[in-house]
């Protein structure tokens, strides 16, 4: 797996500051299989350049977070189970991470904090906890983009689910990203509704017309 420098280097600084952070260390041989997961061939979008986009976007934020080590390590394994046509890939991911927290030695609490954390990013509910907002807002920032990197995301996302007839694969998407434009806010910082908020809507708004 050959990732840019810049995305390695950030990747070797995450994994164990997030550790450190728990006061914790992480289970031999873990981070190689969790970057083999993310490596996946049928990852387009949910594939590492999501995981360093997250971390790159943690690294000055981590200031928000009331439990940054928790925060940290919920990005890296939010997607470590990855299958276009599962339907429980957020508990699947989630359970590997509680077991590996587990492995590791953490308490009942933190694994349901981290829990918790997961589910949230199913996105079929705002969040009210403060960590769980601040993640879902790292998940989200791919819609806040610059033009071109959203365009690039929505094609990752289509070869991601290319089994799925055209018609039907439009009229899905358009229902998804239509679901965000109705709320008030999509993002639920007011760090990323200030910086990404606007760029969002606008994306979105595009990306809906022409579904």
């Amino acid at each position: 797996m050959n990732h840019p420098p810049a995305e390695d280097a950030l990747l070797a600084r995450s994994w164990p500051r997030a550790w450190a952070t728990l006061g914790l260390l992480a289970p031999d041989g873990l981070v190689q299989r969790l970057l083999t997961a993310w490596a996946e061939p049928q990852r387009h979008y949910h594939a590492t350049q999501h995981l360093s986009e997250c971390l790159a976007l943690l690294e000055p934020a981590l200031d928000l977070a009331t439990h940054p080590g928790e925060v940290e390590l919920a990005l890296w394994f939010h997607d470590a189970v990855y299958d276009p046509k599962g339907k429980d890939n957020e508990a699947r991911s989630a359970d590997w991470a509680c077991q590996a927290l587990a492995q590791a030695g953490t308490d009942a609490a933190v694994q349901q904090r981290v829990r918790t954390l997961f589910m949230a990013t199913c996105h079929d509910a705002e969040p009210t906890d403060p960590d769980a907002r601040l993640l879902v807002d790292f998940d989200l920032a791919i819609l806040g983009a610059e033009p071109a990197r959203f365009a690039e995301y929505d094609a990752q996302v289509r070869a991601e689910y290319r089994w799925v007839p055209g018609w039907l694969y439009r009229r899905k998407r358009k229902q998804v990203l239509s679901g965000f434009l109705t709320r008030p806010a999509i993002y639920g910082t007011e760090r990323f509704r200030v910086r990404l908020e606007g760029r969002a809507r606008e994306n979105l708004r595009c990306a809906v017309s022409g579904a």
